[in-house]
C-alpha cells in the first residue's frame, strides 16, 4: 500500500459493498470476523470518502495497513480509520472484536463543540493496550453498550445512540491520550494547542497567517508548530487546513450552496483554488465528495 495515492484505491460505504449504498441509523456495528470471514481474513486496501471507523479488537492477531504504513498487534488493541484514510487488514481466523461504522457528518456534528477532541481523532492509529488497564476496561464496556444499543428499539433510540457513541469516543480518546509518552503532552503544550485551536474556530474564514496566530496563542511560529506536532502530531497549519476542509464538508454535505459560494464564504479567492485544497485535502473533488457524502447519509 505504500505509495498508493487515496484516489487510486477504491473507496465502499462498506468493504465489499457498493461506494454509494446507504449506511443505515448512519452508525452501524458488526463483529470483525462477520465481513472478513467472507473474504478470506483479508480485507484489502481502500478507503471511506464520509465513514470513519473505529475497531475494538478483545483478542486475536492481525495485520493493519494504514496509510503506508504496515502494523502487526495482538488483542486487545484498538484501531481508528478517519475519512479517506488508506487501510486494509489481514487477521487471524480467531480474531474476536467489533467494528463500529459511522457517517463522518454525524460525528463531526456530535463533536463540533470539542475541537480537541476532534484533532485527537483525525490520523489513522492502531494500538496495542494492556490487560487489566483501567481505560481498557472503559473502552470495551463504552463498546458493548453502543453495541447493544444498536440491537435494541427502546424509545429516544436516536438519542440514546448519540449519547453511547459519544462515551465510545470520549473512552477511545482517554485509552489514546494514556497511551502517549508524558513528555509529548506536558500540560503547558495542551494549553497552548486549546488556545490555538480555540482561535482557529473563532478565526477560521479569515485564514489568517500562522505567525499572527502564534502571536495570539503568546509563542512562536516555531513553537506553535512544536507544540502542535507533541500534542496532535501534525504541524499547526495542519489544524487551520482540518477546519477549513470540516466546514467544507458541512457545507457540501447539509447545505445547497455552490462549490463557489462556500469557497468565497471560506476565505478562498477563488473557486479553482479551493478546489485544488479540497481535493488535496480529501482525495477528491467537492462535487465527488458532496454525492458520496448524500449516499452515505442517506436515510
Amino acid at each position: 500500500m505504500s505509495g498508493s495515492r487515496p484516489r487510486e484505491l477504491p473507496a465502499y460505504a462498506l468493504y465489499g459493498d457498493a461506494p454509494r449504498s446507504p449506511l443505515a441509523d448512519r452508525l452501524h456495528c458488526e463483529s470483525i470476523a462477520a465481513r472478513s470471514r467472507l473474504h478470506d481474513w483479508e480485507i484489502r486496501p481502500h478507503r471511506h470518502a464520509a465513514l470513519f471507523q473505529i475497531l475494538v479488537v478483545r483478542r486475536g492477531r492481525f495485520e493493519a495497513q494504514l496509510d503506508g504504513r504496515t502494523l502487526r498487534l495482538a488483542g486487545p488493541a484498538v484501531v481508528t480509520v478517519p475519512v479517506l484514510a488508506a487501510h486494509g487488514f489481514r487477521f487471524a481466523p480467531d480474531i474476536a472484536g467489533s467494528v463500529f461504522t459511522v457517517a463522518d457528518a454525524q460525528l463531526q456534528a456530535l463533536l463540533a463543540g470539542d475541537a480537541a477532541l476532534r484533532a485527537l481523532l483525525q490520523p489513522a492509529r492502531a494500538l496495542a493496550l494492556r490487560r487489566g488497564d483501567p481505560a481498557l476496561r472503559e473502552l470495551l464496556a463504552a463498546a458493548q453498550a453502543l453495541a447493544d444499543e444498536l440491537q435494541g428499539g427502546l424509545a429516544w433510540r436516536a438519542t440514546a445512540l448519540d449519547a453511547a457513541l459519544l462515551r465510545l469516543l470520549v473512552a477511545l480518546a482517554r485509552t489514546l491520550l494514556a497511551a502517549a509518552p508524558a513528555e509529548a503532552r506536558p500540560a503547558r503544550a495542551l494549553a497552548h494547542v486549546r488556545r490555538y485551536q480555540a482561535l482557529v474556530d473563532a478565526r477560521f474564514r479569515e485564514q489568517p497567517g500562522l505567525a499572527e496566530l502564534a502571536a495570539q496563542t503568546g509563542i512562536t511560529p516555531t513553537q506553535l508548530n512544536r507544540v502542535c506536532r507533541q500534542v496532535l502530531g501534525h504541524p499547526a497549519l495542519g489544524v487551520l487546513h482540518a477546519r477549513l476542509l470540516l466546514e467544507a464538508q458541512r457545507d457540501l454535505a447539509y447545505t445547497a450552496m455552490s462549490v463557489k459560494q462556500i469557497a468565497l464564504d471560506l476565505g478562498f479567492s477563488d473557486a479553482a483554488y479551493f478546489t485544488r485544497f479540497f481535493r488535496r485535502g480529501c482525495g477528491l473533488s467537492p462535487s465527488a465528495w458532496r454525492a458520496q457524502a448524500a449516499a452515505a447519509i442517506a436515510p
